[in-house]
């Protein structure tokens, strides 16, 4: 069957950021607000993020956090206090200043309209992460170091007024979790940023089928206020970067700031050293753009809203009410079987529509696994399976009984495959350069997706913001695998160094 006149248009290959806003619409994930640079999310696009909750919140528990709620309206002094922190989020806060509308008419209209009255005395800002007001709370939850540690997670909305908007990407509405902890010394705070930082890389590839370079970030890319920042960074099918988690160790900055402090076990009075860590809805836009194709959205299997759709195929009504009741019974016996330690998703598509609509439909769905029962398959005890990690023509025959033994083996096959894949592609695009000209020539304009470079890296701040800047590149993380190497000349400086950075473009 020749591909539905809507199929994903532009390709990847045309215009990839037009070819993702289409992936978006065509697999109803989400949709424009009327409220500038947010979006609604729609029930499939959900569905995916409280999958993908689900897992992390249980990742955490597992861990020891506990999850609590703090306000979504910070005191604009709770921000001062910390002022690096600040300033490194005033472009993007969103402020409330009034407390009450009343109504006014118009004098030129003579139409009614709503006017803010009732000042503040002090404007709140709409949280743009947490920091500052949970701070706040860990001040009065902390007296001695048997209150030590705190290990709390919240899931929340933030806004950071964004002016480049793109669906799950960046919006200035987004959901995320973020963590934050209170610990007694500097190592165990040093551990747990460095364990969820291992959380993120092992819930992308075991969640997401999304391989990670897990790394650090320099002084000029680390979040405002940390002392250290370790990031998990995903290449996409553009082979831009994608940050998609990072874990914060803020050393004692927010608690001096915060007057977050414990009585030790010496009797003295110290600091507390903080984390903080999260990863939003925008892990959902770089799955989709890790990988779909030009047939829609792909999914892998622990996220999908549903891993195997089955589809009756009735060209006679005769045989109608036989072939769905076969697909029911069917459906039935797949939700017996567990994968990820939760029970299959299947669904059976009864809708009155013609086979090939409702193919495509699930095609850009992403849905892992499309089961067709017909009348020839009924009476053979077949089905025909075609899998979303091949082209949507490949179909194989097997028998319900060997589809029932090996249902599950197969959607463990498609997860694999999809972060082999994607494993395969990354690879194949970090080159390692140790020349300034080489460097600077795969940045040109002429080379729209160059993929990423890795170097030896013993370059000052200063040194880095100007190259980034000149070249509309970023160093996207020191690779913590790679940070005790043979002494090699920095491509930049010349200086020797065992340090390397890897640069790429990024969203």
């Amino acid at each position: 069957m020749a591909k539905p006149k809507n199929a994903i248009t532009p390709t990847r290959t045309e215009n990839f950021p037009e070819w993702y806003q289409q992936v978006v619409r065509a697999a109803d994930l989400a949709e424009n607000s009327e409220t500038r640079g947010c979006m609604v999310i729609k029930p499939w696009g959900f569905a995916i993020w409280e999958a993908i909750q689900r897992d992390l919140d249980g990742r955490f528990k597992a861990t020891g956090h506990q999850n609590a709620y703090f306000p979504l309206l910070i005191p604009l002094s709770y921000l001062e206090k910390e002022a690096e922190h600040a300033e490194g989020f005033a472009t993007e806060c969103a402020v409330v200043t009034h407390h009450r509308l009343e109504t006014e008419k118009d004098p030129e209209t003579g139409k009614t309209k709503m006017v803010p009255t009732g000042k503040l005395a002090e404007p709140y800002v709409i949280r743009p992460t947490s920091e500052t007001i949970i701070g706040a709370a860990f001040s009065r939850w902390t007296n001695s170091y048997r209150d030590l540690p705190l290990l709390i997670n919240q899931w929340a909305n933030v806004m950071r007024w964004e002016m480049r908007p793109r669906l799950f990407l960046r919006t200035a509405e987004f959901l995320w979790q973020e963590g934050h902890t209170a610990h007694e010394t500097k190592a165990e705070a040093l551990e747990e940023t460095k364990m969820i930082h291992q959380l993120y890389a092992d819930a992308l590839q075991d969640l997401l089928a999304i391989p990670v370079i897990m790394g650090e970030k320099t002084e000029a890319e680390r979040f405002p206020g940390a002392e250290s920042t370790l990031t998990v960074e995903a290449m996409v099918q553009d082979k831009k970067a994608i940050q998609a988690g990072t874990s914060h160790y803020l050393g004692q900055n927010f608690a001096k700031a915060q007057d977050i402090t414990f009585v030790d076990r010496d009797n003295k009075e110290q600091h507390v050293h903080t984390t903080s860590w999260g990863v939003s809805t925008r892990l959902v836009g770089t799955l989709i753009m890790a990988h779909s194709d030009d047939d829609g959205l792909v999914l892998p299997p622990r996220i999908a809203p549903q891993q195997i759709v089955i589809v009756p195929v009735t060209p006679k009504e005769d045989s109608r009410n036989a072939i769905i009741e076969a697909c029911e019974a069917l459906a039935t016996q797949l939700r017996d079987h567990c994968y990820g330690k939760e029970p299959l998703r299947v669904h059976v598509d009864k809708r009155d529509l013609g086979g090939g609509v409702k193919k495509w439909e699930w095609v850009k769905k992403g849905v892992p696994l499309r089961v067709e029962i017909g009348p020839r398959d009924l009476e053979e005890g077949k089905v025909c399976l075609q899998r979303r990690d091949q082209t949507p023509n490949e179909k194989s025959f097997i028998s319900q009984e060997e589809f029932l033994l090996g249902v599950v083996e197969i959607i463990d096959d498609i997860h694999t495959s999809l972060l082999d894949r994607a494993r395969r592609f990354r690879d194949e695009n970090i080159t390692a350069c140790t020349d300034l000209a080489y460097f600077e020539k795969h940045w040109e304009d002429s080379n729209p997706n160059p993929g990423w470079l890795v170097t030896p890296w013993a370059g000052t701040r200063e040194e880095e913001e100007e190259i980034s800047k000149r070249l509309k590149i970023t160093i996207r993380c020191l690779p913590i695998d790679r940070q005790d190497e043979p002494d090699t000349p920095c491509f930049m400086t010349g200086k020797p160094t065992k340090s390397r950075a890897i640069w790429g473009r990024s969203y």
